[in-house]
This record gives structure tokens, C-alpha cells and sequence, in this order.
């Protein structure tokens, strides 16, 4: 049996203020890991690059958090020091990267290599980090967390990471998720975000790679009754997806409602609200939308690329996301055919049932075990 560990986790992602993906995925999967950790008596060390909120993660004498203050280099010279002096058995990264100059047992998730697929999508320096700190981990790490089998195999086949070394491990959803049906609260988020509805929804970043130009002409082409909304920060290179909107005629763009950053406060509302969701993206390492908006009991339209089809299966409409028309005509099933909407909001519901941030952790722990136990 193994004996009682001390594992460091790098948690400063889990308190940026506008949470996204990988954020999301550094606090849930925190949240289930540290009581599951804790009750086998291991140790767990949380480096912060500011302090926490209180009360975010379960609290135990088991728990030491660990604040490290810097506004600069915080990776890898001061975590990096923390880590020589007071070094964990094995240490985790859930959304960053390994120290450069750390060397101990360590195990980082990678989460996708959309770059390789849209360089152009990323500033030049934030491509070059990225190329980068990918390898970094691959190389540096005894074990590697990929988030689906679609993004183990761009690691095999883009990066050279053997596969033995890499462990997937599904995320979870957020328990929080579920269908909202009380009508006055999705009145009052749809008032506060100026949506009339009926409406279909994209909720995600506004970037390149998430299709969202073809998505636009999709529905303008669908001549439907509905809004289009569009709920999400703006990403890298969203300026140009903004100016489709405004050549669009004058009918088609006053239906396009483009929301900005949707607080977590105002998704489950938002999805529930919505006669389908939208997700047409050209490449994902997993595709957290897909199953939120299934929580939430909306049916979803998505892509047969990258990890989509093997998170969604059978239970989203899937298009090639390169062919317009094919999206138009998927939109308009989904909204006309009510007997097949329900059926997906069915489907989605037991879809949903596959994916815990419990069984996440349950499966890091045994990864983070063997990074213990391994021979680099």
C-alpha cells in the first residue's frame, strides 16, 4: 500500500475573476480531489498567487494553503523556490505549466492543442509560450492528464508523447447545472442580458476557432424567428466576428444579441431558457458547452470534430462544421422538429450521468499515485 502523500497543487487558476474552461476545470475537480485526498491522509499543498476566497475549498487540517505573492515570474522563480525548499511527494498542475527548473514527480493536464490547428488564432508570443509549455509538460512530467482520447492522440501524434504516459481522464460538469423552471428567474437573467425570446444560444469564448463566422451565416440563412445569441468574453481576434454581425442586413443583425462574459450566477437560466445551443467549434480538447447545456436539459447542436462527437456521441445533432448549409439545416431541425428536440434533451440527461468531477478525482488520485511511484 502507499504510504500517506503530500501533494502540492499549483490552484493559482481557480481565482481568476472571469472563469472560463480551464478555470472551471482547476476548481471542481479541486473541490472533489482535496475531501478525496484527505480522507486516505494525504497531505495537500495549495499555492496561490493571491489569496483565495474563503470557503472555496473543503477545509482540513490536511489542507495548508500557501500564498505566494508576485506580480511577475510567479511560475517559475517563485512557486519554483517554494517548491526546492519545501518539496511535495509529487506535485500537480491542473491548468498551468510545471516549473521549468522543477524536476521532482510531477503530473500537468494537458487540455488541448488547438494551436498546432489554428496558429493564427493566438498572438505570436502567447503561440510561442504555448508550443512551449505543451512540450514542457509532456517531456516533464512522469504522468500526463489528457481530457479526452481525441486530445491523448494529438499529444501522441503532434507532441511525441508516448502514449503509456498519458492517462485520459474525463472532466466533470458542475453540480450546479441543472434545468431552471421557474420562469421568472429566466425573465429576469433574459432582461438583464436585453434577450427576447425564442432563442438560440452559443456560450463560450468569442474566438476564431469556435466557427462562430459560419455559425452567423448559418442563421441568417435559416430564416427563422429567433435571436441569436452569443454569451461569452471576447476572445483573441472576436473583432472580426463582430464585423460580420454588422454587414449582415439590418433584419438579421438586430437579432444577434452579443451578451459579453455571462456570470455563473446567470448560465443555468440562460441554457434553460434556450430552444437549443449552438456549438459548431472547429476544434475542441473536450467541449464543456455541449454538457452544460445538456444539464440544463437543451438540446445541443455540435461538431463532428476533435473530442465533440466522443464527448456527445449520439445524444447532440452532429454537422461537419466546415459546411454551412449543413449547420442552416441542423438549426432549423432542431427548432421544427419538437419530437427530435426532445429526444436529444432526453439523451442529454443520461449523457450528463458519464461525466463527475468524483469519478475525476477518484481516477487524478491513482494518476498522481503512480507519478509517485514511477521511475522517470
Amino acid at each position: 500500500m502507499i504510504r500517506k502523500l503530500t501533494i502540492g497543487i499549483d490552484a493559482s487558476r481557480t481565482i481568476t475573476g472571469q472563469r472560463t474552461g480551464t478555470e472551471a476545470y482547476a476548481t471542481f475537480l479541486l473541490q472533489a480531489l482535496i475531501p478525496l485526498a484527505t480522507v486516505q491522509n494525504h497531505r495537500i499543498r495549495l499555492y496561490f498567487n493571491q489569496p483565495p476566497p474563503e470557503n472555496l475549498f473543503p477545509q482540513s487540517p490536511h489542507v495548508e494553503h500557501i500564498g505566494i505573492p508576485s506580480p511577475r515570474l510567479w511560475t517559475h522563480v517563485r512557486l519554483a523556490a517554494e517548491l526546492h525548499r519545501h518539496p511535495p511527494d509529487v506535485f500537480f498542475t491542473p491548468a498551468h505549466v510545471i516549473p521549468f527548473s522543477y524536476f521532482g514527480p510531477s503530473v500537468a493536464t494537458v487540455h488541448d492543442l488547438g494551436y498546432h490547428y489554428f496558429p493564427e488564432a493566438h498572438p505570436r508570443r502567447q503561440l510561442a509560450y504555448l508550443r512551449w509549455s505543451t512540450r514542457h509538460n509532456g517531456r516533464r512530467a512522469r504522468c500526463v492528464v489528457a481530457d479526452s482520447q481525441a486530445t491523448k492522440a494529438d499529444l501522441i501524434q503532434l507532441d511525441g508523447i508516448p502514449a503509456d504516459k498519458i492517462d485520459v481522464i474525463y472532466p466533470g460538469v458542475d453540480p450546479a447545472l441543472q434545468p431552471v423552471t421557474n420562469e421568472e428567474v429566466i425573465t429576469a437573467v433574459l432582461h438583464k442580458h436585453h434577450i427576447t425570446p425564442p432563442y438560440l444560444l452559443y456560450l463560450s469564448t468569442l474566438q476564431p476557432r469556435k466557427n462562430l463566422v459560419r455559425l452567423i451565416q448559418a442563421y441568417a440563412a435559416s430564416g427563422l424567428p429567433h435571436q441569436l445569441v452569443l454569451a461569452g468574453k471576447p476572445g483573441w481576434l472576436s473583432q472580426p466576428i463582430l464585423e460580420v454581425i454588422s454587414n449582415q442586413s439590418s433584419v438579421i443583425s438586430e437579432q444577434i444579441v452579443v451578451t459579453g462574459f455571462v456570470d455563473e450566477v446567470d448560465k443555468a437560466a440562460l441554457l434553460s431558457g434556450a430552444t437549443a445551443v449552438l456549438y459548431p467549434s472547429l476544434y475542441e480538447g473536450f467541449g464543456f458547452p455541449v454538457l452544460e447545456a445538456q444539464a440544463c436539459g437543451t438540446a445541443v447542436l455540435t461538431a463532428t470534430t476533435s473530442s465533440l462527437p466522443e464527448v456527445a456521441g449520439d445524444t447532440a445533432l452532429l454537422v461537419d462544421p466546415l459546411d454551412t448549409a449543413a449547420i442552416t439545416q441542423g438549426i432549423q431541425r432542431l427548432v421544427q422538429d419538437e419530437a427530435y428536440r426532445q429526444e436529444l434533451v432526453q439523451r442529454g440527461f443520461e449523457n450528463v450521468r458519464r461525466f463527475s468531477w468524483e469519478e475525476t478525482a477518484v481516477q487524478l488520485l491513482q494518476t498522481l499515485e503512480k507519478a509517485y511511484l514511477k521511475v522517470s
